[in-house]
């Protein structure tokens, strides 16, 4: 990515969104309701999904291109369940060289479609030591340390608030839902995500640190999508999948490959999870 280039207008913007909506709209058959944000490793919940179209992120007008080796690519429409959903295999982040508006360039779309509720996963490197690789958590609240607010610049008040409230950015409603449909399973936690710029991967000192502030998960996304959401008024349930879980006083290497691997072994349990949800969705 080219961090010189010209930051776009709030009119530039706009446009985009709008041009990459009506691209989208010659293809969908009825609006999504659902929004599904796939992360590292964990794209299988789309193969779940009765698919009608399935769209190569570099056919839509606008949007960003994935540059992670393990994020597919494309966004899948269908039904999951007796749901419409909008399914995104990969997301863009912020260590990439994305602006966090073109990071959250796709919620924003869809949000116009009038979708109501963004069901976000990720893989995350556990803080809480009472975790293990292959739990799930259910994030309860975020830290946002990514540098940058998707809402920085001038509002459009036809998209939302200038001033979005974050007092519940993940809803308290949805959350007892997935405790229920899993039975209140052992491997479902709760816990706050701390969002990071990346790519490095932490230190033990920004560990403890971490861990200090009150932070159970450490990641690379989620944040901006999960604003923007709230911001267009969607209902959000953000799933972490550990990983794999750092002492910072018996610090490992954390190699990528691992994480990788670790999230797709986790992947049974969110797709399981995540259908049950979405199948007691009213």
């Amino acid at each position: 990515m080219d961090n010189s280039k010209k930051t776009p207008s709030l009119a530039e913007y706009r446009q985009k969104v709008e041009k990459a909506k009506d691209f989208l709209e010659k293809k969908i058959k009825e609006p999504p309701e659902i929004i599904l944000v796939l992360g590292t490793g964990l794209s299988g919940v789309a193969e779940e999904i009765e698919a009608e179209v399935v769209i190569p992120y570099e056919d839509i007008p606008y949007f960003p291109r994935s540059t992670v080796e393990s994020h597919r690519g494309r966004l899948v429409l269908g039904k999951l369940s007796k749901h419409r959903v909008a399914a995104f295999q990969g997301r863009f982040h912020y260590y990439e060289g994305y602006s966090t508006k073109e990071v959250t360039f796709p919620i924003r779309v869809m949000a116009l479609f009038g979708a109501k509720i963004l069901i976000i996963s990720n893989a995350a490197g556990g803080l809480n030591l009472s975790y293990q690789p292959g739990d799930l958590m259910l994030i309860a609240d975020h830290i946002n340390l990514i540098p940058e607010n998707p809402l920085r610049g001038p509002n459009i008040e036809e998209w939302g608030p200038r001033f979005p409230d974050l007092s519940e950015a993940y809803s308290k409603r949805l959350r007892a839902l997935a405790q229920e449909v899993s039975g209140r399973h052992p491997y479902l936690r709760e816990g706050v995500y701390v969002a990071v710029p990346g790519p490095s991967l932490e230190t033990p000192a920004e560990t403890r640190y971490l861990r200090s502030i009150g932070a159970d998960a450490v990641g690379m996304s989620t944040t901006p999508e999960v604003i923007v959401a709230k911001h267009a008024g969607l209902e959000v349930l953000g799933i972490s999948v550990i990983a794999n879980v750092n002492d910072p006083d018996n610090f490992q290497p954390i190699l990528l490959e691992d994480v990788i691997a670790n999230a797709q072994r986790a992947e049974t349990r969110l797709v399981e999870l995540v259908k049950k949800v979405v199948a007691r969705l009213e």
